[in-house]
């Protein structure tokens, strides 16, 4: 079968055109690792993709892939594309993919199968033995309509025939989109004749083309050939016009901007057949308002728009409209053409500078008034309003050096505010004259070369007098009066003006504030009188001046306040003295220490200082030298190697006047190595100096002083219960004596009662004194010291075994009465005395003369 003008064509030709769609046969569905089916044609390219198989439902973690057959490759995605040109011979051929996980040595396996599409279709028509195909074929034909086509319809297009028709009836058919798809019913084909017919006109910007699928069979249903693809293509015309992307451009340049800058770019569309003379398009200016000059061009093909001249000026003209047109066909005259508006507003730039409305202005403000507006100043700028090119930015160039006024600028109207910061003194100036000047906050743009020069005024203030108070100018004043001035010494005071007629007449003056009431002040003149003696070393006295604070007033009750500065004048009425008045001597690494002396004076009254040993003891002489060191300092050394401790050096310090004072310095020559190491240990030797009783420490020591006290009472009162035998005191009890003895002796207390007094001896094993008042001991071997009155002093010792008793009786002309032997005072004291030194006193023995 073959269109009326074209010669048959083989059946092999036929599936040779079929290629295109046989390589877009994709993997069929199968089952992972099992065998893959591809139909392909029987003759395939080199690099050619022939079908796709599913790797991942095999094995998804492969990260190697390898094929059985080298004419064949596979990529990561299973996509299989020859390498070699291939001839399926027997049409059919099997290769195997290799996957492979190098991590966990797993492998497995994919068979492919490639089958001829020949094959395919012979198993299709293996009924039909009596045609011989292979011989004969049908192709497409090229056709085509153009669209909008006004007819006669039905339109013929072509006509279809088959070989075949020559010995078999042949009916003819067609399917696909026109015909039993969307649009229904476009295309037809007669069934015994294969013309091809359109039944009405078709648009091109909806339907391209139609691809239909022709069908020749015999009556019995019998297809001797393979369905014919039949592509139908719509010829463009130029029914579309261009159409721009926007109805209304709006682009924005700035004025003064060079030629050749950037406006903007328009773009269109058109929806014929691209690269085609229909959608060709060129970009042109119909029109511009204001006409005159003409300020831009557009390029014809990119629709970019660009100025032509560099004096675009928006205070001139602020925006300009412009006609635009594009026309397809690349603008020849009968292409289809549409227009569009294009709006450039032109930018601001700082290109005029601000101008003030006059050349000169005059304002008045009275004196001694401060934080006051005084006058307002307009400019004129024609640059847009309420820009940084339109703002202006005011300043004094001249005539404000004392910095009395300030201009600053109103936001909302752009005025210049000019205000008194600093008060004005008629009596000063009566007038002054500024100038002034104004920028705006953006710089100016234009060239250097035609800048034009700030604008500037001139304001003339006129100060206003006013009836002031008294003026107190300067507010400091200074006097000098010496130190130590008696009460009494009168100086020049504060001293306040009417600034009227320059005078202090009838100004009274009062005293606000004397820290330390030395001074009182005449009302009248404001001359100040010592109250009390000056003393420049006074620690609130700073750099010698002693300040009081004074009110100055006129007769109306106007005032002013100042403050007088008492200068006090030195004189030399303090000596030097050493401030340390503790010196550590390490004598391990130290012989001498440095003393250093002050003096509160003035330094005419000063150093440099004399040093002088203050003592008559020749041993301090001995002992220590001085050296002097400089003018306020001097070395104090030791001599003669002297024992660690502390001494006193008494330290005579004369200034240059011959004004001295003794320091008693206390000299430390201590083991040490650094004199803090002498302090440490002296802290640890003396304990923590801060130590403090806390309430309860003192409470539990005032309880253990009662308890003693409770138990002394407890034994005195027990003592006095047990008394067995009460003797008066003698009469001579203050003519007894104390003797010391040093004789041992065992014996057992007694204790005896005289007038009232009691006395307790403890007896003690081995030789001992025990002594009491009018007391006798039982014991032997112990002495006993008799109290006589009006007789001579007696002692008995007794030497007898134990269980003898001695008594010692006091009475008046009598005797004593012994058990064994008596001695006399002089004979015990001269047994005694010589061991005085040998033992520790073991006793007491009071004696009666």
């Amino acid at each position: 079968m073959a269109a009326a003008a074209r010669p048959t064509v083989s059946r092999s030709g036929f599936l040779c055109g079929q290629l295109l769609l046989t390589l877009a046969i994709l993997t069929l569905a199968c089952d992972a690792c099992k065998q893959v089916i591809l139909h392909v044609p029987s003759q395939l390219d080199a690099e050619k993709f022939i079908g796709r198989v599913n790797l991942r439902e095999c094995f998804r973690s492969a990260n190697l892939i390898h094929s059985s057959d080298p004419d064949f490759q596979i990529l990561e995605d299973g996509s299989v594309y020859t390498t070699n040109s291939v001839l399926l011979s027997s049409e059919k051929r099997i290769f195997t993919i290799l996957l492979f996980n190098t991590e966990s040595q797993e492998e497995k396996k994919i068979s492919v199968l490639l089958e001829s599409q020949a094959e395919v279709v012979k198993e299709g028509y293996s009924k039909e033995k009596v045609l011989n195909r292979a011989k004969r074929r049908w192709a497409p034909i090229p056709c085509s309509m153009l669209e909008n086509s006004l007819g006669p319809f039905p339109l013929f297009l072509q006509q279809v025939q088959s070989d075949t028709a020559q010995n078999y009836t042949i009916y003819y058919s067609i399917r696909g989109p026109g015909v039993d798809k969307e649009p229904l019913n476009l295309f037809y084909v007669e069934r015994d004749t294969g013309n091809l017919y359109c039944t009405g006109p078709v648009d091109r910007e909806q339907y391209e083309s139609f691809e239909i699928t022709a069908f020749a069979t015999t009556p019995d249903g019998y297809t001797p050939e393979y369905p014919l693809p039949l592509v139908i293509k719509v010829e463009d015309e130029n029914d579309n016009y261009p159409i721009f992307t926007e109805s209304t451009y709006t682009f924005t340049v700035f004025e003064n901007c060079p030629i050749g800058s950037s406006v903007g770019q328009v773009c269109a569309t058109d929806k014929d057949e691209p690269d085609t003379m229909h959608t060709r398009l060129r970009y042109s200016i119909l029109e511009q308002v204001p006409p005159s000059p003409t300020l831009f061009t557009m390029h014809p093909t990119t629709g970019v728009i660009t100025t032509t001249s560099s004096q675009l000026d928006r205070e001139f003209v602020e925006k300009y409209q412009l006609k635009i047109k594009v026309q397809d066909m690349d603008g020849q005259y009968f292409g289809l053409k549409t227009t569009a508006a294009c709006v450039i507003n032109i930018g601001d730039m700082n290109d005029n500078m601000p101008t003030f409305t006059r050349t000169s202005y005059m304002a008045s403000v009275e004196e001694n008034t401060i934080d006051v507006e005084i006058l307002r100043v307009s400019v004129e700028d024609k640059d847009l309003v309420d820009t940084p090119n339109w703002r202006a930015n005011y300043t004094i160039l001249k005539g404000n050096e004392n910095g009395n006024f300030k201009i600053v600028t109103d936001p909302k109207t752009n005025e210049g505010i000019l205000c008194v910061v600093k008060s004005l003194n008629y009596e000063e100036r009566q007038q002054v004259t500024l100038q002034i000047g104004v920028v705006n906050e953006a710089p100016y743009t234009r060239n250097s070369g035609s800048r034009p020069a700030m604008s500037t005024a001139t304001v003339t203030v006129t100060v206003v007098n006013q009836d002031e108070g008294p003026e107190c100018s300067p507010s400091t004043q200074i006097v000098r009066i010496k130190e130590n001035s008696p009460p009494g010494t009168t100086s020049n005071g504060y001293r306040a003006y009417d600034p009227e007629g320059r005078s202090n007449n009838g100004i009274r003056y009062k005293k606000l504030s004397d820290p330390r009431g030395w001074v009182t002040i005449e009302e009248n003149s404001g001359s100040i009188r010592v109250f009390r003696s000056l003393d420049r070393e006074a620690e609130t006295i700073r750099n010698g001046i002693y300040n009081i604070t004074v009110l100055a007033l006129d007769k109306d009750g106007r005032s002013c306040t100042g403050t007088l500065g008492i200068v006090l004048e030195d004189v030399n009425d303090n000596g030097p003295f050493i401030p340390q008045q503790t010196v550590v001597i390490c004598k391990a690494t130290m012989t001498s220490a440095e003393i250093v002396a002050v003096d509160p004076d003035e330094p005419e009254n000063g150093p440099p200082f004399d040093f002088t040993l203050e003592s008559s003891d020749s041993r301090v002489q001995r002992m220590w030298r001085l050296a002097r060191i400089n003018d306020t300092a001097a070395r104090l050394s030791y001599q003669n190697d002297p024992p660690f401790g502390s001494y006193e050096v008494p330290i005579r310090v004369s200034d240059r006047l011959g004004l001295s004072t003794v320091t008693s310095l206390n000299v430390i020559i201590c083991d040490c190595i650094t004199p803090s190491d002498c302090a440490t240990r002296s802290r640890e030797r003396s304990g923590s100096g801060d130590i403090k009783l806390g309430p309860w420490a003192i409470l539990a020591i005032l309880l253990g002083i009662a308890m003693l006290f409770c138990i002394l009472f407890t034994l005195v009162c027990g003592t006095s219960g047990t008394t067995k035998q009460v003797k008066a005191l003698p009469d001579d009890l203050p003519q007894q004596n104390l003797l010391i003895s040093n004789t041992e002796a065992p014996g057992d207390d007694k204790v005896y009662s005289t007038n009232g007094f009691t006395t307790h001896t403890v007896g003690m094993s081995g030789q001992g004194i025990c002594g009491t008042l009018g007391s006798g001991v039982k014991n032997g071997g112990q002495e006993t010291i008799e109290m006589m009155k009006g007789g001579h002093q007696t002692l008995d010792t007794c030497r007898v075994a134990t269980g003898h008793h001695h008594t010692l009786d006091s009475c008046r002309g009598g005797h004593v009465e012994t058990d064994n032997c008596r001695y006399n005072y002089s004979e015990w004291y001269s047994y005694t005395q010589p061991r005085l030194g040998e033992e520790p006193i073991r006793g007491h023995t009071l004696i009666k003369n």
